[in-house]
């Protein structure tokens, strides 16, 4: 494997004797693996078969003896399963052992496209907490949404800021989450082009930009809240250089994990680092630290958006599983939006901060008396059981997912939910023997599946 000179010298002066070790798992073929998505109750075997090997520090994650062609798989798209490395669902794990879980949270992904770890966020959180996922390139914000949706959790806003514009939510979120862009020495086994861009002067750019976003981040987290700082490289510049100076900067202290010595992680200075020689995953960096002092943010403000009509309330009350747990919007371009009633003060206080942001739960919007649902209320957690469906066989789920015509035989006139193995796909609208399918244009199937 051709690796960077300044790479490999530092690689050698970490690992001593253990480097040959590193540099034969580097040739070796990347580990495939899933996380299970609790929230839509399908197990793994029913997925891929019984006896997969699962992942030691997550207990929905499982290895693949092969890679699929997941785009090819109905479940994939109902959100059933996320196709994440190994070692980055570690952070549940670090984030379980510290985090009152059972308790209502405010929880900021502050660097989250594509959404492994935001979905990851998503099923540790309780039905009460608040989940904003932000993402800086805009270019990004679209499939890190899209993957918000697929996974069902109904409490989450997505946001297109920098950090730095976030001051006014100072002391706001319970738990921060900062996944930042780095090196990438982490994935050189798996992504050529990362190798082909290394050098130690993007070593040093990383590091500088990672203490910007870390100052950001140090500002958002209340006091006795955490801060989870992850990267996907091995160096000490961006992971215990930068993890130390955070505890010199701001009020923050490492906060040190109870782990099995049979899962091979390493503990460095600070933090915890993953090295695919010693474990079945690839190159990951993680610490966590606690904020000890400083002021924690109320939540307070008004939503200022239209409240539905009681008329439209009526109607809109069988398309949700427990609509009195929410409360109900109409956009300025009619869209309707659940907002969680026990969180409007967090939503407003976000809303007035955030330009740049999603609203709530988009459920559909009105024309006339008609209600048009949305694909995100489909795969939602938050939408009613009792809706009609029509479960589909894999190949027609497939036919569903590229927007092709399906048999409506049989099938009454209406909205109808299109299932798969008991999971959502989307909605489609029955009249007579045509049907209307209403999956996006953008998420349909483009591969042949012949």
């Amino acid at each position: 494997m051709n690796l960077p000179e300044n790479f490999t010298s530092q690689m050698q002066h970490i690992l001593g004797a253990e480097y040959p070790a590193f540099i034969e798992s580097l040739e070796q073929e990347t580990p495939t693996t899933i996380r299970v998505n609790r929230l839509k109750k399908l197990a793994s075997s029913t997925l891929f078969g019984e006896n997969l090997v699962p992942v030691k520090w997550n207990s929905m994650g499982y290895y693949l003896p092969q890679r699929p062609i997941f785009t090819l798989d109905p479940a994939f798209h109902a959100g059933a399963y996320y196709v994440q490395e190994a070692s980055s669902m570690f952070v549940a794990e670090a984030i379980r052992q510290v985090v009152d879980l059972e308790k209502p949270l405010r929880v900021m992904d502050l660097c989250a496209a594509p959404g492994g770890k935001t979905t990851l966020l998503a099923s540790l959180l309780n039905q009460k907490s608040l989940l904003v996922a932000n993402e800086v390139i805009k270019s990004r914000v679209a499939p890190l949404k899209e993957n918000l949706e697929k996974w069902g959790f109904p409490n989450y806003i997505v946001s297109n800021h920098d950090p730095e514009d976030m001051i006014d939510l100072e002391g706001f979120f319970d738990l921060v989450l900062t996944d930042a862009p780095c090196s990438g020495e982490g994935l050189f086994r798996k992504d050529p082009k990362a190798r082909n861009e290394w050098s130690e002067n993007n070593v040093q750019l990383c590091s500088a930009r990672q203490k910007r976003i870390l100052q950001a981040a140090a500002m958002l987290v209340a006091p006795n809240g955490y801060l989870c700082y992850s990267t996907c490289t091995y160096n000490e510049k961006e992971n215990e250089q930068n993890a130390k100076w955070l505890t010199q900067a701001a009020d923050f202290e490492e906060v040190k994990l109870n782990i099995p010595a049979d899962w091979s992680i390493t503990e460095k200075s600070m933090g915890y680092q993953f090295f695919p020689h010693r474990l079945k995953g690839e190159g990951f960096y993680l610490a966590i630290f606690k904020k000890t002092r400083g002021d924690k943010q109320e939540a307070k403000g008004k939503i200022k958006l239209n409240r539905v009509s009681q008329k439209k309330m009526d109607l809109l009350k069988k398309w949700i599983d427990k609509p009195d747990n929410f409360e109900f919007y109409e956009k300025p371009e009619g869209a309707i939006v659940a907002i969680p009633a026990n969180l409007i003060n967090e939503y407003a206080t976000i809303f007035r901060v955030l330009q740049k942001r999603s609203s709530g739960l988009e459920i559909g919007q009105f024309k006339g008396d008609d209600f048009i649902p949305s694909h995100d209320l489909a795969l939602s957690t938050a939408i009613s059981p009792n809706l009609p469906f029509i479960e589909l066989t894999k190949e027609e789920a497939l036919r569903f997912l590229k927007k092709e015509q399906i048999s409506t035989e049989n099938t009454q006139n209406g909205w109808l939910l299109a299932r798969y193995e008991g999971l959502n796909l989307g909605f489609m609208k029955v009249i007579g023997n045509r049907i209307n399918n209403y999956l996006p244009k953008e998420w349909r199937i483009r591969m042949d599946i012949e």
